[in-house]
């Protein structure tokens, strides 16, 4: 596919505000693109040129862009950004130029327009500008972006110069693309879940599309766990009392505490991520070669690992995927000298501690752990100590499948035994006990609350790892037994309101938050926040609006109310609230019997989880009713 046919659907997409469309228009990109393509329009139509996990950054900022625009179009980069504010996007700026350039036909000498650049040949060159590094990086980024613009039409230049800043958003979800998927190739939605199994395995949109494109459904079943791609986390549901946890686990479930840090998932490879892994299909113990970048995706972090035994034989990602293996070198270090494994997946907490005191400390000082720079001093001033929780994949072999009871049993072989380790120790086990009534629930809980923990988690003793899945296999018991709402929500920030009074100065007054719709993937809005924030976080709001402004509504947002403007969904904010009740004015859960959605009651902010939580991850409407039916229920 030409990259110029390719951007007629980035116009498409761009101006629809509705989720059906976005798939129809979806689908019929899918249809016209081949399986060697169609994992990297994958990625391009979420603005990247690898999957999220990898870390590869075009790394361009506003002024090199400025300064490519303007090398190829023969203006200043003075010139181009004055454009670029007066448009207010550098892609609208830079298809200006475009514009007037091929209007009075006077392309730069020897450079002349190519209509049938391919999306794999632009992709290529972006991926190529991500991976330039050392002496002359700058000069080799701005004159490689100048020499595509230069070849491409102005429509085309608008949405290839809007991807290495970040300001594509074009707001579509990954449920969206798989439903796509599905309806390209069977002209029905109804294979979404049969790739979703897959994405949950390796977080790669790109490859599972690519596989699926190239496959069909047989190719997707062969997809299976691989070590250095993260596995999407199993997620837990909610239940309001121990009388209730009882009736869906049984007379006998493991509890743990739950610990107030990083979710991290680790994957250690002793022979290195620089090549394939092999994995065993757990079903007949064939061996399969899992390639773990099939389309060459090498990035230049992984090259520089050769000499850095931690970096190249460990990854650590958070719960949204993001490899932090860089911020976390003692945790690494940790793995690679006490987990007693050649190949595993762990899943675990990361908690800072004091290491005077041995103290752990709360989640706003954990967080003073993720940095890009002095790594080093930051972790010798807070270390970490990760409670590994669950193992996923040992030995060459995919464990997910196998109960939880099994997988705790492994887990505890390839790490130190016994509760009473040594202070050193970073790899730790959680502690489990095994309960059997309601009564032990509330002493263990009351217990962990007493230590400062958030509450505790549940798990039935029977169950399968389910990977990116909600269910009653693991349950997070974190509510007061009042009958009242004393848990938080994870809201998706949508919208700024216009400071007034003494907010004018911050340039905010309130927040519109939403949770998500799995089901129809889209952001639904559930309440306007305007206290619990501080004058610096007021300040925090109004500076992440500034980069996530839109000028219109996202598509995958549906409200009846109207903010100052908009911002792109990306934020999440963990919210507390008096209760959940019913409102006409949000479309959370909305009855169209009643006219009313659901609502929170004195909403106020906790805390920012941007870092780790993608906007996916936040409450989902079906938690809200759920909630919304428990809260009451001991009143």
């Amino acid at each position: 596919m030409t990259f110029e046919k390719f951007s007629q659907y980035f116009e498409k997409l761009d101006a629809t505000t509705k989720r059906l469309e976005l798939i129809d228009i979806l689908s019929k990109l899918f249809k016209e693109s081949k399986s060697g393509e169609v994992g990297n329009i994958c990625y391009l139509i979420q603005g990247r040129v690898a999957p999220f996990f990898e870390p590869i950054e075009i790394g361009m900022a506003e002024k090199m862009v400025a300064e490519a625009i303007g090398k190829s179009y023969g203006k200043s980069k003075e010139d181009v950004l004055k454009l670029y504010r007066k448009k207010g996007n550098m892609g609208l700026a830079a298809q200006e130029l475009s514009n007037k350039k091929h209007g009075t036909l006077r392309l730069r000498s020897g450079q002349a327009r190519d209509t049938k650049l391919s999306v794999n040949e632009v992709f290529a060159k972006l991926l190529e500008i991500a991976k330039f590094a050392g002496e002359g990086t700058v000069e080799k980024k701005v004159s490689t972006l100048a020499n595509i613009l230069t070849k491409l039409d102005p429509t085309s230049v608008k949405h290839v110069v809007n991807i290495p800043l970040g300001t594509l958003r074009l707001g579509i979800g990954d449920p969206t693309v798989m439903d796509a998927l599905s309806l390209a190739k069977t002209g029905k939605k109804d294979l979404r879940p049969v790739i979703e199994d897959a994405y949950n395995k390796t977080s790669d949109l790109g490859y599972v599309a690519e596989t699926f494109w190239a496959k069909g459904e047989k190719g997707l079943e062969n997809v299976h766990l691989v070590v250095g791609k993260p596995v999407r986390p199993a997620l837990a549901e909610r239940l309001p009392s121990a009388e209730e946890v009882i009736k869906r686990v049984g007379n006998e479930f493991a509890a743990e505490p739950k610990f107030d840090g990083f979710r991290v998932q680790v994957h250690l490879n002793r022979e290195g991520f620089l090549g394939p892994v092999i994995a065993r299909n757990s079903k007949n113990d064939e061996a399969i070669l899992e390639d773990r970048s099939p389309r060459g995706v090498y990035t230049e972090f992984v090259e520089r690992a050769r000499g850095d035994k931690e970096l190249s034989q460990v990854k650590i990602f958070s719960r949204n995927l993001e490899n932090m293996t860089h911020s976390f070198p003692d945790l690494a270090e940790g793995v690679l000298k006490e987990v007693k494994a050649k190949s595993a997946i762990l899943e675990g907490e990361a908690i800072a501690y004091n290491p005077l005191t041995s103290e752990f400390l709360p989640f706003q000082e954990t967080t003073k752990r993720r940095r890009k720079y002095k790594i080093e001093e930051k972790a010798k001033e807070l270390p970490l100590v990760m409670f590994a929780f669950d193992v996923l994949f040992l030995d060459g072999k995919d464990i997910t499948q196998k109960p939880y009871s099994e997988r705790r049993k492994l887990l505890e072989k390839i790490l130190p035994a016994g509760r009473q380790i040594s202070s050193s120790q970073t790899i730790r086990l959680a502690e489990e006990k095994i309960l059997t009534n309601s009564k032990q629930i509330l002493e263990f809980f009351n217990e962990s609350i007493s230590e400062g923990l958030e509450g505790i988690m549940i798990k039935k003793l029977d169950s399968p790892y389910k990977a990116g899945g909600r269910g009653f296999h693991w349950i997070k018991f974190k509510r007061a037994q009042s009958g009242e709402l004393s848990d938080t929500v994870d809201c998706v920030l949508l919208g700024i309101y216009a400071g007034k009074g003494k907010r004018t100065e911050f340039g905010v007054g309130g927040l519109l938050v939403g949770v998500y719709d799995k089901k129809k993937d889209e952001f639904v809005t559930i309440s306007r926040v305007g206290t619990g924030l501080t004058d610096e976080e007021f300040r925090k709001v109004n500076e992440i609006g500034k980069k996530l402004k839109l000028g219109k509504k996202p598509a995958r947002v549906n409200s009846k109310v109207e903010p100052s403007y908009w911002v792109e969904p990306k934020v999440v904010l963990e919210i507390y609230a008096d209760e959940i009740t019913r409102s006409p004015m949000y479309t959370a859960g909305w009855d169209p019997d009643t006219g009313s959605g659901f609502a929170l009651r004195f909403p106020r902010l906790v805390k920012f989880r941007e870092e780790d939580k993608r906007p996916e991850d936040a409450t989902t409407v079906q938690e809200i009713e759920k909630m919304y039916k428990l809260q009451y229920k001991k009143k």
